[in-house]
């Protein structure tokens, strides 16, 4: 009864209360635009306009013939099928599977072998891993390409200090055999920026873990093998996508050393250094324009490969 008596003044109030107009309904609703975050951003939307708009002409231009100096005309899938049948096509795609399946996984051997030498709690750490990284700064610069190639020159210090022991070196650069070599060299040497990720991804290890492993008697390889790479396997990961792509993309480091002629007998014709060759030597934009269509979907399989693989050795704690 109680219950029933205060409902029912609560009922006549709601009764008595003026229902509001749709118009005061819609008033109430809105609410004041957030100016703020659209002019932040704003620099974002502007960026995007500079990335679609050569995105989609690139897409177009791949249709035409272009040669840069008169109007594109329409040739449909001609440059696309001809990608299959430029022997140079499948030269510099050999050339740059060969360099990015050699050199990524020797630099992250190297990156995670400092990491793990430099985990161990050296004095000065902070300037070994800043002399490690800097080679990463300046790797694909033209200066140190041109210094690269003068190392390995003819009467470059590697040549110098082979024949201290009486063996004469070969014409590193401008010899088909070593020529890729070279550059396998010099990008293995430019493991900083991965070298860092992986000291850091070290630090996050708990040490528990081994020294609950000690207790039981694993050896160091042990523990590397069953408590390290497992706990970093994300990272390793994350390095991998990165280097894969990056060395999928690799021109300036062939264009230096080769002169842009993609080095002697082809041995250092990189796809985008071809490309390059083909729209603003030859003047092809429009079968340029291909090319880089057919790189985009290469890189796009390497990295769904990499991503499909991932979840039979990547460790994820959850």
């Amino acid at each position: 009864m109680a219950v029933m008596a205060t409902e029912a003044p609560q009922r006549a109030s709601d009764e008595a209360r003026p229902t509001p107009s749709p118009q005061r309904r819609t008033r109430r609703r809105r609410r004041p635009i957030q100016w703020a975050g659209y002019i932040f951003l704003l620099p974002w939307f502007l960026g995007m306009l500079f990335t679609i708009v050569p995105f989609g002409a690139s897409l177009y231009l791949g249709f035409t013939d272009y040669d840069l100096l008169t109007p594109p005309s329409w040739v449909g899938l001609e440059n696309f099928i001809e990608l299959f049948r430029d022997p140079r096509v499948g030269q510099s795609l050999i050339v740059t599977f060969t360099y990015t399946l050699v050199s990524v996984p020797l630099s992250l051997i190297a990156a995670l072998g400092v990491a793990l030498a430099l985990n161990r709690g050296l004095r000065g750490l902070p300037l070994y891993r800043a002399v490690y990284y800097l080679p990463s700064l300046l790797g694909g610069s033209v200066a140190i390409v041109m210094l690269w190639r003068q190392i390995f020159g003819t009467r470059g210090i590697v040549n110098t200090f082979l024949g201290w022991f009486g063996i004469d070196g070969p014409a590193w650069v401008s010899d088909p055999s070593t020529a890729l070599s070279v550059l396998i060299i010099l990008n293995v040497w430019t493991f900083g920026a991965p070298m860092v990720i992986f000291l850091a991804s070290l630090r996050q290890v708990p040490t528990m873990y081994y020294e609950a492993a000690a207790v039981d008697g694993a050896t160091r390889w042990r523990q590397f093998r069953s408590i390290t790479l497992p706990l970093i396997s994300p990272i390793i990961f994350f390095n991998l996508v990165l280097a894969t792509i990056g060395t999928l993309q690799t021109f300036t480091q062939g264009y230096v050393l080769s002169n842009g002629s993609g080095g002697p007998a082809g041995s250092a014709l990189f796809y985008n250094l071809n490309l390059y060759i083909e729209g603003f030597s030859r003047f092809n934009m429009g079968y340029a324009s291909a090319m880089a269509w057919l790189l985009l979907v290469i890189i796009a399989a390497f990295t769904a490969v990499n991503f499909i693989a991932q979840k039979y050795w990547v460790y994820y704690e959850n």
